[in-house]
């Protein structure tokens, strides 16, 4: 077995990503009912902030 911490980080990282990709393939799509009188626009938390009226607020 080969002792250098380096190979053996990227041959984990290897099957990490293997793993999750299987596990995107295998996942069924949620069913969520859609969503009423929600924002318009960018959903707000991905971009880490809420605007409304003009004025952002982090959170």
């Amino acid at each position: 077995m080969d002792t250098d911490p380096e190979t053996r980080r990227k041959e984990a990282a290897k099957r990490a990503l293997q793993e999750a990709e299987e596990r995107r393939k295998a996942a069924q799509p949620q069913k969520l009912p859609p969503e009423l009188g929600g924002r318009d626009g960018p959903e707000p938390v991905r971009y880490g902030d809420w605007e409304r009226k003009g004025i952002a607020s982090d959170f």
